[in-house]
């Protein structure tokens, strides 16, 4: 791709050069793979991707993560990207509002699943229609293969269940990335989910 800029070639020559390039000739830039570029543009608009993503998700560590995704995801399908059919900065927003959207897709599921769980795993106070000894094996069930996971695992779950926290609350518990926490809680889910719907499926 050439422009009246010369191409990527002139706009990489230095990142204090890019800084002062106009919006239009910054997104023709990256759609060419000018890394210079891709640091400008989160220079210009990494504060309000991150801004919009803490608004939507009430999160900030989440939000973090959502403007990282959001970044590499722009860069890694820039070909994507066509200056002629708007701004950088517009295509950027859009990819935010998806990721976001994600985000909170990803967290309605784990809270279902969370609760799917846990409700096999607290007292219900005579709420499901179950029998004492039904409520009990499935306990034993649920503790039986909470033992089975990894120490982390096994924690993240448990400050779930029994402590109702979120997964933010749980990593500034334990100290744990986020993102690990995340992971704890998901693998972790699957397994007891599955080893549920199998021993129900048996009874």
């Amino acid at each position: 791709m050439t422009s009246a800029w010369g191409g990527s070639q002139v706009l990489a020559a230095s990142v204090s050069r890019v800084t002062s390039v106009p919006d239009e000739h910054l997104g023709l830039g990256f759609a060419d793979g000018d890394e210079a570029c891709l640091n400008e543009a989160y220079r210009r608009w990494g504060a309000l991707v991150f801004t919009v993503a803490a608004r939507r998700l009430g999160d900030t560590e989440e939000a973090k993560d959502v403007t990282q995704q959001v970044f590499v995801g722009a860069w890694r399908g820039r070909t994507g990207y066509d200056p002629r059919r708007g701004s950088l900065k517009t295509w950027i927003m859009g990819i935010t509002h998806r990721k976001v959207a994600d985000a909170l897709t990803r967290r309605s599921r784990q809270v279902r699943d969370v609760e799917a769980v846990a409700v096999v795993t607290v007292p219900d106070h005579g709420q499901r229609q179950t029998s004492p000894s039904d409520s009990v094996v499935d306990c034993v069930l649920v503790t039986d293969e909470l033992e089975r996971l990894s120490e982390e695992q096994q924690t993240v779950l448990r400050l779930a269940f029994y402590e109702d926290l979120t997964q933010t609350q749980i990593a500034e518990r334990t100290g744990l990335p986020l993102g690990t926490v995340k992971t704890h809680t998901r693998r972790g889910l699957m397994r007891l989910k599955k080893r549920l719907e199998v021993d129900g499926e048996a009874r």
